[in-house]
């Protein structure tokens, strides 16, 4: 089994932008691998790839945890509600590791 993700993939795993925010990063130029500026998200990286952001290196990804979560009735399933209702983020408990 490869180890091997699209680079919007691995930006957004690292927490900086979504996969789309994270193609425009890219397109803008700001993304670059093994020293070398990317122009195209059609790019698979491995953690042997030494990525960067505006010149600083992105964190090393953990792998993927899956978390069980029974949703309380009346809680919204999205990270941000343009409605201001209370999410299931807001009831996760504190010190959570980052959860999409």
């Amino acid at each position: 089994m490869s180890d091997a993700e699209r680079i919007a993939k691995r930006l957004s795993r690292a927490g900086f932008a979504s996969r789309r925010e994270a193609e425009r990063l890219i397109e803008a130029g700001r993304v670059a691998v093994n020293g070398k500026t990317i122009d195209s998200p059609a790019l698979n990286v491995t953690d042997a790839d030494k990525i960067t952001l505006d010149g600083q290196p992105i964190p090393e990804v953990g792998r993927p945890r899956l978390w069980l979560y029974h949703k309380p009735t009346g809680l919204v399933t999205t990270a941000k509600d343009e409605k201001g209702r209370e999410t299931v983020f807001d009831k996760l408990p504190e010190g959570m590791p980052r959860v999409m």
